[in-house]
């Protein structure tokens, strides 16, 4: 027991010293990351406008017109909502813009009734709530008729809602299989996704999950190695940005802390 605390110790040095060393680029690391997919989208409706605006009005039958604004929507909010998050100009104003591209993608695409496409559109919001925590600035509690917790501020419940939305990418990655290694796969990511919910060990947690959703993410989502003309490349290729962006949601979860509301910050009290 007292070697496993000593490890664990060990192994939370370890993430502190990374931190320390990268907190001039991990922000922006993470921003970089988190809004890859949309970015990757918006050049997709560029590039494929006529395949997009045909599948809309086909899907929707709502014609030339609405098919043709959903592709400039698209187009253009998620490529301007790039650069003001990265730029930091009126995040807030960006995050609006990019959550309504969410859920409007969501309803467009039938993704409501997709269950692993729709827990990466939630992973993808909370890792949204992430870049707002980021850029909002300290103001009066968020819920006024609830309870204070110590610092009763938006921005820890940004941090604990996302920090909880970011879980759903790990619940599609399971697999019940009866393999040892899947089995032992599915123990361990349950275990972290549970640790960076309530906010214990959470950096080690959290880095350990980056390294974990990387490799996943470059094994199985190598878009690069399939040809152009088949539409499995495009799949994947929605696959890899979207984990990027929890992955850059993750790495924000690491830059911030894991916010008031957590274990980390309890047992400070304590």
């Amino acid at each position: 027991m007292a070697s496993q605390n000593e490890l664990l110790s060990k192994a939370e040095d370890v993430a502190d010293k990374v931190t320390r060393n990268s907190k001039h680029i991990l922000p922006h690391l993470a921003r970089f990351c988190l809004v890859s997919t949309f970015f990757e989208d918006g050049v997709r409706m560029w590039v494929q406008w006529s395949e997009q605006r045909e599948y809309m009005d086909i899907s929707w039958g709502c014609g030339w017109f609405l098919a043709t604004m959903f592709v400039v929507i698209n187009l253009l909010g998620q490529l301007g909502a790039v650069a003001m998050v990265l730029t930091r100009y009126k995040v807030d104003i960006a995050c609006g813009v990019l959550f309504f591209i969410v859920v409007l993608q969501t309803v467009a695409y039938s993704i409501l009734w997709d269950i692993q496409f729709l827990f990466r559109n939630l992973a993808l919001i909370g890792a949204l709530l992430l870049v707002l925590a980021e850029s909002r600035v300290e103001g009066k509690s968020l819920f006024a008729g609830l309870p204070s917790l110590g610092e009763n501020k938006p921005k820890m419940y940004l941090q604990l809602a996302g920090r909880i939305l970011l879980v759903f990418m790990f619940l599609t990655l399971l697999r019940f299989e009866a393999s040892a290694w899947q089995i032992i796969q599915n123990l361990v990511g349950t275990l972290l996704m549970v640790l960076v919910a309530i906010g214990y060990k959470t950096k080690l947690s959290a880095l350990v999950l980056v390294t974990w959703l990387n490799v996943l993410n470059f094994y199985f989502n190598a878009w690069w190695n399939i040809p152009a003309y088949k539409p499995m490349r495009d799949f994947l290729k929605y696959d890899f940005f979207q984990t990027l962006s929890v992955i850059g949601g993750l790495l924000m979860v690491v830059s911030l802390g894991p916010g008031g509301v957590s274990m980390d910050e309890s047992k400070k009290k304590w």
